[in-house]
């Protein structure tokens, strides 16, 4: 990547810029605001910039790389460090805040992960581009290895006429994948037709799949096709027939192996030719070895399955989804969300999938009202259950000031047990006399006591 790198102290930007010329990246290097502003016309992939530099400062250089590229990572070094300008530089777009001294390591490892991230990104952005050219999958947003997978089974199968069955857990969009089959198939220009078999019971169902003449039951006081001709010369998507009651499995079968079928209460045999998708929420073979699935429909639709994944193995799949959603239901305005907001909505498991991401982002766009931004608190659900798992604290100190201060309190503790005997001190912490002498100096623990 190219990195730019504004610094005045030349032992800091010598020696940061070298690591960061190891790990690979090209550095433009910069020793006061103004020609850090210029160089920002070069267009470098991160900015590192000192807060206290010749001119401006470094605020006004991120100021500046946020006006010409609000998407591009600026990290702000400072040997002053205060909350309010912490608070501050995020406010104004910084994605770190780093006080001196630091390690060079450490920084150059988070510029590494800001690039894999920019580059994960210019990758969501070009294969939701493929995506858009195709209406087929137009509503259908993912940029995931597990999603990737299913465009690439939908696109080969759906030429095909084969039965396709689409299986995955509530809410995971079965039937957006079934309108992409349809879409990428060449029955695209005749009619989709869906119904819900959990929705309805097995009368209506049979009366909606077979349709009816007039007078076959109360009220049916004219002829009415069924899904099946309606689906003539389409795709017929059937959800959740892991619901289809028994009975109706067996009449199923039938349409299916001959594609012929008498509406209720009529004696004339009627045919359609439509293409079938099946989806299910449970596995299909369970149910059959449990006898609540017939083994012969099951064969029967279970030619070519399609694997929908759940939300929590889509890595990397809702910030595209939370876009993507915000584009569709709000009306035209701007919201966003802030860093930590998304990295909440990412850890959370979203055990409803899509289904629960989308009418979260429903809930919190009806509750912003004149807002522009979404919170978490609208987002999410409040149960503490998950919160503590997702919500990681605004500061988390550093194990090694933390094992410092522990070990500060260990020796004070065992010299006051010893009467500030060293000797004694040093033989039970394990260390030698010397190495307990120089660790009282270097902490400024103060030894009262015996002085052997």
């Amino acid at each position: 990547m190219k990195i730019l790198l504004a610094e005045d102290e030349v032992t800091i930007f010598v020696t940061l810029r070298d690591a960061l010329e190891e790990a690979g990246h090209e550095v433009i290097g910069a020793t006061d605001t103004r020609s850090a502003l210029d160089a920002l016309e070069s267009d470098p992939d991160v900015v590192i910039t000192d807060i206290r530099m010749p001119g401006e400062g470094g605020m006004a250089v991120l100021e500046r790389a946020v006006e010409l590229d609000a998407a591009r990572p600026v990290i702000l070094m400072t040997g002053y460090a205060t909350v309010d300008n912490a608070v501050e530089a995020m406010r104004m777009g910084a994605v770190d805040y780093v006080q001196k001294p630091f390690h060079n390591e450490a920084l150059v490892r988070r510029v590494d992960a800001l690039g894999r991230v920019r580059d994960l990104e210019a990758e969501n952005r070009e294969l939701r581009g493929r995506l858009r050219k195709n209406e087929a999958f137009e509503n259908v947003v993912g940029a995931s290895e597990a999603m990737a997978a299913v465009f690439e089974r939908v696109r080969t199968v759906a030429p095909s006429e084969a039965t396709v069955l689409i299986q995955g857990e509530s809410g995971t969009g079965k039937e957006r994948i079934a309108l992409a089959v349809h879409g990428e198939s060449g029955r695209s220009e005749g009619p989709f037709v869906a119904i819900s078999c959990a929705a309805l019971p097995e009368n209506l169902l049979e009366a909606e799949l077979f349709g009816h003449e007039k007078g076959a039951f109360t009220d049916a006081r004219k002829d009415r096709k069924g899904r099946f001709e309606l689906a003539d010369r389409g795709t017929l998507f059937l959800d959740d027939i892991d619901d289809m009651p028994l009975a109706m499995q067996v009449k199923l079968l039938r349409v299916l192996q001959e594609k012929s079928f008498e509406r209720l209460g009529g004696e004339t045999t009627r045919t359609a030719d439509f293409r079938v998708v099946v989806a299910t929420k449970v596995d299909l073979r369970s149910l059959v070895r449990e006898g609540r699935f017939r083994e012969d429909l099951f064969y029967r639709v279970n030619v070519v399955p399609v694997q929908l994944p759940p939300m929590r193995e889509r890595q990397g799949d809702v910030p595209l989804l939370v876009q993507h959603m915000i584009e569709r239901h709000g009306a035209g305005r701007g919201y966003k969300l802030s860093r930590s907001t998304m990295k909440m909505l990412e850890r959370y498991p979203w055990p409803g999938n899509v289904r629960e991401l989308e009418n979260a982002v429903q809930r919190a766009i009806a509750l912003a009202g004149d807002g522009d931004e979404l919170s978490a608190e609208d987002l999410l659900p409040q149960d503490p259950r998950w919160r503590g798992a997702t919500e990681v604290p605004d500061a988390v100190r550093p194990i090694r000031e933390v094992a410092r201060e522990a070990e500060i309190a260990h020796i004070r503790h065992v010299l006051e047990l010893t009467g500030g005997h060293r000797s004694q001190t040093a033989e039970l912490l394990g260390i030698s006399r010397k190495v307990l002498w120089e660790k009282c100096r270097d902490y400024g623990i103060e030894v009262q006591g015996e002085g052997n």
